[in-house]
């Protein structure tokens, strides 16, 4: 059956312009003889992708002081709300002013705040640690690298952007081996990264060095999944038997890779107001194990 989030709810979303990626069906379900949702041992969460909080926006973006406080208006308007709600990198636009940096990891945080989901999750892109490898980050999130588990899935947080280098380093796969050493091979994994881990496009930094050290330790596990942001649209890949889904911004759409000479962000199109953005349904029915379909909604204006 669907899931008592109604469509509806997605169009809300998307008349509000925010970049959501709407995950159920781990979740809530509705059963069909009543109009209640009756709570099982599926659940969903709610993941948003490169706000750029910090970036100026005409013409790439008139809304860009706007987009991220709609998305967490969005997400408390959900008629059920998620069991948490993950941000996969790139929270603020980059800066080389150290004061400036922390001024909008502060004011992300505060806007994130305003979420009603008591169970937050963060990550940092190359935009919010690169620069200086992550200390700003700390300060305000803590690690960028950590595991969660949540009914019987284990979630796990790569940091690949911290190092300048693009690399996830050997210290970091010494400690996703370590803590993949104690699962099952048939475990429920989601993995969290910002950078996609395999090559999808080095040319434009869409890639990451050592991520097929990460791919070959997480090879043996049967139900994995890797949600990623940074490319800033929808994009599914197999690495063998691991699906990876990108989700799309918060801020600006980026061309598909190498469809354009350089990766720059589209233009607002005043005819189609946050074309580009948008949110997905990935539902994953508790029988089916390690198995998401993931339906794609763009935004629309009000």
């Amino acid at each position: 059956m669907a899931t008592d989030i109604k469509r509806r709810d997605f169009l809300r979303l998307a008349g509000l312009g925010a970049g959501v990626v709407f995950a159920s069906g781990l979740g809530y379900r509705a059963d069909a003889a009543t109009s209640k949702g009756t709570p099982s041992k599926d659940f969903y969460w709610v993941q948003l992708s490169d706000s750029h909080w910090g970036f100026e926006g005409a013409p790439i973006n008139p809304d860009a002081k706007g987009t991220l406080k709609k998305a967490v208006d969005a997400v408390n308007a959900l008629s059920h709300q998620p069991d948490f709600v993950v941000f996969t990198g790139d929270l603020t636009h980059t800066t080389d002013d150290p004061v400036e940096r922390r001024k909008r990891l502060s004011e992300f945080r505060a806007i994130a705040s305003g979420l009603s989901v008591k169970t937050v999750k963060f990550m940092p892109g190359e935009h919010d640690a690169s620069l200086d490898r992550g200390n700003a980050y700390r300060e305000f999130f803590g690690e960028p690298n950590y595991v969660f588990e949540h009914k019987g899935i284990h979630f796990i947080v790569l940091d690949n952007v911290s190092d300048p280098a693009a690399m996830i380093g050997e210290a970091q796969l010494e400690w996703l081996k370590a803590h993949l050493a104690k699962l099952e091979k048939d475990a429920r994994i989601v993995v969290f990264t910002h950078r996609p881990l395999f090559d999808l496009y080095p040319q434009w930094d869409w890639a990451t060095r050592d991520g097929a050290k990460a791919i070959e330790l997480l090879m043996p596990f049967t139900n994995v999944t890797v949600f990623y942001g940074h490319i800033h649209q929808e994009h599914h890949h197999l690495t063998g038997h691991i699906a990876h889904h990108a989700a799309k911004s918060l801020m600006f759409p980026l061309p598909a890779p190498g469809s354009a000479p350089k990766r720059q962000p589209i233009p607002w199109n005043t005819a189609e107001p946050y074309k580009g953005l948008g949110f997905r349904n990935v539902e994953a029915p508790a029988e089916s194990a390690g198995r998401y379909e993931i339906n794609e909604y763009p935004v629309r204006q009000a």
